[in-house]
């Protein structure tokens, strides 16, 4: 064992690592949009169509310095377009924020001929008038934090020196990046950090203007706050007493700025070049000498690791262990039994909100006043430990807003406790199944939802450090906050896989029949397009109002893909549409819309099924042609028994081990949807 002793220090140092690549990958937490009344548009007009070519493009053509500018079309109809991410994004960063803000400008600002959209990482602007080249001051928009600084006075007399010094910085950058960022200590209270950014199309003397602007504007919007943010169109500005931005990258790509001060003669600025190209070659050669030392070091030490966990992991027992330590690396989330208990008042029923596939979920409140909920395994399930780990080594990763965020975890005895953020309006079942609360939910809502689980999942699939298959995607799985925006909860079941991962198998299907994928049911194959079969399923389910393993056609019991695909083709999809939407003015163009791409999701064949990428494309724009769908997956026969949990029958490739599940869900207790049904007990 001696020669693992310095096992330890390493993990340390892979740990440090991890949390300094984690740190280059941040999550924006506010976006700011202003839609300019300059003009409008329709949505089939050939500005319409220019813009939307326009928009997709950006993300694959930004270049490496994060700045994009371009236009098309003629008159009246020429689009004008400017994109630049922050400046200490890396590349695939700055790709992934554009992308995203590109389809979110025309949610915040439909119809609209001039927008902008701010968010933490990048700032989008389009319009039918000239923009390139031309400083902008408006629209602007800000944003503070709301904790106060002491002694602001002097506070922003040291706040004033440190922009005053980056403004110069900022506007004459040799960089191709027109930034700067620096710190500055204040005893009284806290370094502050302050950043400066502006777009790569205008003159020094117009961004030192910006930035001057936006200065003076900090104490007029948000005098006294610790933090602020000013976005203008052509400058950025943003300062806290935290670190917020990125210093590695940040040291890399910020240069000197251009000398402007006069009486320079020319002797003394080739002296100073050669001395920055001296100091330039000295930091080539140790880069170029250290680190391959260093990666190779980390390569030895990595096979070595390889080669003796190989060897030494031999019994489960070992196996348990190591799945032990995995879940320490959250265990700055962990609360003691009791604290989680004193919230739920002792689990008492009033608290009770409702019983999930593992246990009861209880309201809780913090000692802070702030709600939460709190999922109490049961003890005697067979999986518990298994997925509740599972639970919390991916939700702890995960941030985004269209999925619950875990706040803590308790693990104490045979105890395991999980504390999410509390979602006020309860699961989506809950809205869509009721026939007095669904009358209340219009066709507005019911789009902002299923945009929002689309987001949801592409975050899962693509856009997480992870690539994650929920595997049990339904509408009891997808919670409503106070505005009805929608978050993906209960993970349980999902799956991880590594980037380069596309599939998996297993032996053991679990999930809830209804919304499980043909492959997955029939031979246990797993993968992102299992859940945008789900994902379909839910579409269906959201349009009609009904559930899928209970679909009434009139007085016929029905199952719900066979009904949808018969009058999509007849069309006459009044015949599946649910009441409510039927005597609303609910525009049935985009209500038939959503059922192609439903359809599209639920088809038989995998590989036929889109991602969610594109799912969100055909739900945001208009102009895309979606293709013809093939005939969906139908497993049921139309008439069973809806009080026992509901079970799919292939007509004539029924496996035995689903056979034999069906005969084990047939003698067990369980409902339709509130709890997800595994292939060998229910959970």
């Amino acid at each position: 064992m001696s020669s693992w002793k310095w096992l330890p220090n390493f993990i340390i140092c892979l740990i440090n690592l991890v949390a300094i690549v984690k740190s280059q990958f941040p999550t924006p937490i506010y976006t700011h949009s202003k839609c300019q009344n300059n003009g409008s548009y329709t949505s089939n007009s050939t500005y319409k169509k220019n813009l939307d070519t326009i928009l997709s493009s950006i993300s694959s053509n930004i270049d490496t310095n994060g700045f994009y500018n371009t236009s098309i079309g003629e008159k009246s109809d020429r689009v004008n377009v400017i994109a630049m991410c922050r400046a200490d994004l890396q590349p695939s960063q700055c790709h992934r924020y554009v992308r995203d803000a590109s389809i979110e400008i025309l949610n915040k600002c439909p119809g609209q001929k001039q927008a902008i959209l701010w968010h933490e990482f990048c700032m989008v602007r389009y319009s039918d008038e000239a923009i390139f080249g031309n400083v902008a001051y408006s629209p602007f928009d800000w944003g503070n934090n709301i904790e106060n600084v002491p002694d602001q006075d002097k506070f922003y007399q040291e706040l004033n020196i440190l922009l005053d010094s980056l403004r110069n910085q900022t506007a004459y950058n040799r960089s191709p990046k027109k930034f700067a960022a620096a710190s500055r200590p204040y005893p009284e209270y806290r370094t502050i950090y302050a950043f400066e950014q502006c777009t790569a199309d205008i003159t020094p003397q117009d961004c030192g203007s910006c930035l001057n602007q936006s200065a003076l504007e900090i104490r007029q919007c948000c005098d006294g706050s610790r933090g602020v943010r000013i976005l203008r169109p052509s400058c950025y500005l943003r300062f806290e007493t935290d670190p917020f931005y990125n210093e590695s990258m940040v040291e890399t790509v910020l240069q000197p700025p251009i000398s402007t001060a006069p009486g320079k003669d020319d002797n003394t600025t080739r002296n100073d070049d050669k001395t920055t190209r001296k100091d330039d070659n000295t930091t080539r050669t140790i880069v170029i000498v250290i680190v391959p030392i260093v990666i190779c070091l980390i390569l030895v030490l990595c096979f070595g690791i390889f080669v003796k966990i190989k060897k030494t992991r031999k019994s489960k027992t070992e196996e348990n262990i190591e799945s032990d330590n995995e879940i320490s690396t959250v265990e700055s989330l962990q609360y003691n039994f009791s604290t989680v208990r004193d919230m739920t008042d002792d689990f008492s029923d009033a608290n009770k909100l409702g019983q999930g596939g593992f246990g009861f979920v209880y309201k809780g409140t913090m000692s802070n006043g702030n709600e939460v909920a709190v999922k109490r395994l049961s003890r005697d399930s067979e999986q518990g430990d298994t997925e509740f780990k599972n639970e919390v080594l991916l939700v702890a990763k995960l941030q985004h807003r269209n999925l619950v965020r875990l706040l803590g975890f308790s693990m104490e005895g045979r105890e395991r406790l999980l504390v999410y953020e509390f979602v006020c309006n309860g699961s989506l079942d809950r809205f869509i199944f009721d026939p007095i609360k669904r009358a209340h939910l219009d066709w507005e809502n019911r789009y902002k939802i299923i945009g929002g689980v689309a987001r949801g999942l592409l975050y899962l699939h693509e856009d997480s450090r992870l690539r994650i298959i929920h595997r049990d995607l339904k509408a009891s799985n997808v919670l409503l906050d106070g505005e009805m925006n929608a978050k993906i909860s209960d993970f349980g079941l999902a799956r991880l896989f590594v980037p380069d991962e596309t599939h998996g198998n297993t032996n053991i299907v679990v999930g809830t029949y209804g919304y499980m994928a043909p492959e997955y049911i029939m031979h246990g194959q797993f993968s992102i397009k299992s859940d945008v079969f789900s994902f379909g399923v839910l579409v269906l389910e959201i349009i009609s109002g009904q559930k899928t393993s209970n679909f009434r056609n009139g007085e016929n019991l029905e199952d719900l893909l066979s009904c949808v695909w018969k009058n999509w083709h007849q069309e006459t999809p009044d015949n599946i549409l649910d009441s409510a939407l039927k005597v609303s003015s609910s525009p049935l163009r985009d209500i038939v819309r959503c059922i192609h791409i439903g359809l599209l999701c639920v088809q038989e064949n995998a590989a036929d099924r889109p991602t969610m990428a594109s799912v969100i494309l055909m739900l945001t724009s208009s102009t895309i042609t979606l293709p013809i769908p093939s005939q969906p997956a139908f497993f049921i026969t139309t008439t069973f028994d809806s009080k026992i949990p509901y079970v799919y029958e292939s007509n004539s490739r029924t496996s035995d081990t689903t056979k034999s599940s069906k005969h084990k869900s047939d003698n067990s207790e369980g409902s339709l949807n509130s709890a997800s049904m595994s292939e060998l007990y229910p959970r």
